[in-house]
């Protein structure tokens, strides 16, 4: 009698599997004059509401492998928005119009924080997400905007920079960060000199901020991202794909996450 329920019983699991999906949302949002286009996604079998995490792009823009970082959040259980930090979702093919769209926003703080805290309303005020457990990850130039809003004082349960430059020209004071902060870096990364290392420790510790440091042994810049050696060979970049820095970093994140949302 058991085996004959077994096929429906298989068949039932299966759907409910089925209907267990990550659904993808396109969003706008404004900051001034400018529109904002990013992605916002979340499991749909998950019941009430749940920590959000904002997903900052690397210097190319609003691209796939932003989106895939949020997707791959959702199916941790979060709600994550891929913001669009350039406007108009727009994105970079070579080096020379990464770095100009970066170099705007970076220096231009002000604004970088205010298109920062739309997305994060936006994310907020989706209805899958409880407002109080805000988190933030970023890579390479995103790593940067992360590291930026921590010290700035924004109100973030963490963030997580990877590959991401740790300098500053206005270190921050004793109470000032609000997050708790992850770095994962590689140690053969020549954007991120060691004298940038020990200043960003230093100016951890001396404002007493809850930070881990991670460096990985001979591994380069944008060591999450599988399209690094493409880039690193088209543009001769210190670019290189590390697959077991990506899934050590990632298994990190997955336990930050577990710590600072719990």
């Amino acid at each position: 009698m058991k085996t004959q329920y077994l096929p429906g019983l298989v068949l039932f699991l299966m759907a409910l599997n089925l209907q267990a999906a990550v659904v993808t949302e396109q969003v706008s949002y404004r900051e001034g004059d400018t529109v904002m286009k990013g992605l916002i996604a979340y499991d749909d079998s998950v019941i009430g509401k749940r920590p959000g995490v904002l997903v900052v792009h690397e210097w190319w823009g609003h691209n796939d492998y932003a989106r895939k970082r949020a997707a791959m959040l959702a199916e941790m259980g979060y709600t994550a928005l891929a913001v669009d930090m350039y406007g108009e979702g727009k994105t970079a093919s070579h080096p020379e119009d990464a770095g100009k769209f970066s170099g705007a926003v970076m220096s231009n703080m002000p604004v970088a924080k205010a298109r920062f805290e739309s997305a994060m309303t936006t994310l907020k005020h989706h209805a899958t997400v409880d407002g109080d457990k805000i988190a933030a990850i970023g890579y390479c130039f995103g790593g940067g905007v992360v590291l930026a809003m921590a010290r700035m004082g924004v109100d973030l349960k963490g963030v997580a920079s990877f590959h991401g430059s740790v300098g500053t020209k206005s270190p921050v004071q004793k109470g000032q960060v609000k997050a708790k902060v992850r770095v994962f870096n590689g140690a053969d990364d020549p954007f991120v000199p060691a004298e940038q290392i020990a200043a960003f420790k230093q100016e951890m510790d001396t404002a007493g901020v809850d930070y881990k440091f991670v460096n990985y042994p001979g591994v380069k810049h944008s060591f999450t991202n599988p399209g690094a050696d493409e880039f690193g060979k088209k543009f001769n970049l210190p670019l290189a794909y590390d697959a077991d820095a990506d899934k050590a970093s990632w298994a990190e994140t997955k336990l930050f996450f577990e710590e600072i949302f719990r």
